[in-house]
């Protein structure tokens, strides 16, 4: 969350950055609320005071009586500080983060390219998009996955097993040799976990799994519990960042999204993914965000894909983000009718700021001995279900056949799938 003192001094400012974010929240609200909730506070330390001080003699049957009733204003002022920081709470929670200036200023499609790995190269004859060619190969079932667990759930089968643990440990090799330790996580997470990284647990919505009659949830990515790893901690970080790459499966409702946006991989319920986390100070956190996007391009660099990188403009960052990169690859499934392909979300990095240590209470010891919040970013390495979508449609051959990238024949020991 915004501190309430920058957002006192900053009024106007958030209310822009509430609307270029395409988020309602009511600030006049939040202010009002934000006052009432001192002048409660004061006056509840001015009779407590009051009621110290007349206790420190023996009081008078007067003096019996005001201090029973100054217990009762204490207790009725509490009772209203309650509900008063409750809904101030929720109108805090939902102020988004502040935004980078450059990010570009407008809706979804109002990102800004900035950088391009190569241009595509066409097929020399009309490619298939992955889900006919993993059926085909017989590297997926769809059909008996919506049997068993619902509709955009699959079983992967044979090679394509193989070949998804082989991009895995690829991934680690990548990101652990810049300095990144390697995690495994829970699925599951605590609500307030969830809130605080900016996932709203629970609510129509929502995008994550709540497991009824108790206060966890599935995650959806590895961000929510590498990010809740050191909630309410001061971390030494005078040798610098804390940096993690973690491990996790991840569940998401996708709630709307059908149609060819959620076609075959693309958008899945459950998937496997490779998760980068940093924890640094406020002075670094924006060198961390190109480390982090460097990584990502020199894993798809590795593999040969065709891809670019594009700013995520304000309408479309998300609660935490105060910028955020996101790698498009191309994909034949993303043509829109043409016989070759388009762009596709594949990773996606975000500098988040102190948003998120704020609402976890994550601090790091000044060399002053003072302490102040720390930054956090995230991005993805790979992931199971996108990133073989991609490597599928990428290495087709004009049989049908699939051929695998030579930086993974090494760890799964194929060449073709």
């Amino acid at each position: 969350m915004l501190d309430i003192k920058f957002i006192r001094e900053n009024k106007e400012a958030v209310k822009t950055n509430c609307a270029n974010r395409g988020v309602k929240v009511d600030i006049e609200k939040l202010l009002e609320l934000d006052g009432r909730r001192r002048e409660i506070l004061k006056l509840v330390e001015i009779l407590r005071a009051e009621r110290k001080q007349a206790s420190k003699s023996k009081p008078s049957e007067a003096e019996i009586v005001r201090m029973r009733q100054m217990g009762e204003d204490i207790k009725n002022n509490e009772t209203a500080l309650s509900s008063i920081e409750s809904e101030l709470n929720t109108l805090m929670m939902a102020v988004p983060n502040l935004t980078h200036p450059s990010s570009p200023v407008g809706a979804e499609g109002d990102y800004k390219v900035v950088y391009k790995s190569q241009e595509p190269k066409p097929f020399k004859f009309i490619p298939k998009d992955h889900e006919a060619l993993m059926l085909t190969n017989d590297l997926i079932d769809s059909e008996r996955g919506t049997k068993v667990a619902g509709a955009k759930f699959f079983f992967y089968k044979n090679n394509l097993v193989r070949m998804n643990r082989a991009l895995i440990n690829y991934g680690i090799d990548v990101v652990t040799k810049h300095g990144y330790a390697l995690m495994e996580t829970p699925d599951l997470a605590k609500d307030s976990i969830l809130a605080g990284v900016g996932f709203n647990p629970r609510g129509p919505e929502t995008q994550v799994y709540s497991v009824e009659n108790s206060d966890l949830s599935l995650i959806g990515t590895a961000e929510i519990t590498i990010g809740g790893y050191h909630a309410g901690e001061i971390l030494d970080l005078s040798k610098g960042p804390k940096k993690y790459v973690a491990l996790s499966h991840c569940f998401r409702t996708e709630a709307g999204a059908y149609g060819r946006e959620s076609k075959g991989l693309y958008r899945v319920h459950q998937f496997t993914k490779l998760e980068m986390f940093v924890f640094c100070r406020p002075e670094d956190s924006e060198k961390y965000h190109a480390e982090i996007l460097d990584i990502e391009k020199e894993i798809c660099d590795g593999l040969g894909l065709t891809y670019r990188v594009i700013d995520i403009p304000t309408g479309d960052l998300g609660g935490p983000a105060y910028r955020k990169y996101d790698i498009e690859g191309y994909m034949i499934m993303k043509g829109e009718g043409s016989e070759q392909g388009g762009y596709g979300e594949i990773t996606s990095c975000s500098n988040c700021t102190d948003y998120q240590a704020r609402r976890l209470n994550i601090r790091y010891r000044k060399d002053d001995g003072s302490t102040e919040f720390v930054h956090t970013l995230n991005g993805t390495a790979v992931n199971n279900s996108r990133w073989p979508l991609i490597l599928v449609e990428t290495y087709q051959e004009r049989d049908g056949s699939i051929s695998i990238p030579k930086k993974l024949q090494s760890y799964c020991g194929l060449k073709k799938l």
